[in-house]
């Protein structure tokens, strides 16, 4: 309820149809990632010869992990907007600062720095990607109902008033 008892009412199977396609993109661009980092570039991506804070990674596990992240938001969100004034603008920060840990923690681990930036980059990417598309179709999930207003129960008394004042 909002100050003036207005409801909110998110509309779930949008904004989880948009999470769905959402996950979809988020493991793509970490497939195209490590593609582009590891065909072209020459770039290990999360592969530490120690295993460090991630381990070693493949694809498909990075691309899985990704779309599970997007869905993990996405339900952040919906808490979010049905709990929350402005909640895309607290939901772009929480993302944003999470998506700052997932460029800079790669930057911590054992590695030559090309496949540091490179994971980097590609977590930069997703987590832009995530929280760009998420916040983008949010606010049209979103419908503000008016209060509803009390259903006035006319009793016997009431009819007998309102037919004498309908006789004057």
């Amino acid at each position: 309820m909002t100050e003036n008892d207005t409801q909110i009412r998110v509309d779930a199977g949008r904004l989880w149809a948009g999470a769905a396609a959402t996950a979809l993109v988020a493991g793509l661009i970490a497939v195209v990632g490590i593609l582009i980092a590891r065909g072209i570039v020459q770039v290990e991506v999360l592969a530490p010869k120690a295993e460090g804070a991630w381990g070693n990674a493949n694809t498909v596990t990075y691309a899985l992990v990704s779309a599970a992240v997007a869905l993990a938001a996405t339900g952040l969100l919906h808490l979010l907007l049905l709990t929350t004034p402005r909640a895309t603008t607290f939901f772009t920060w929480i993302m944003v600062l999470l998506t700052l840990i997932a460029v800079v923690l790669p930057l911590s681990l054992p590695v030559d720095l090309a496949s540091r930036l490179t994971t980097g980059l590609i977590n930069l990417a997703i987590g832009l990607a995530v929280t760009g598309i998420l916040t983008s179709f949010a606010p049209g999930t979103v419908r503000l109902e008016p209060p509803q207003q009390p259903q006035r129960h006319i009793g016997p008394y009431d009819e007998t008033v309102e037919w004498r004042d309908q006789q004057q």
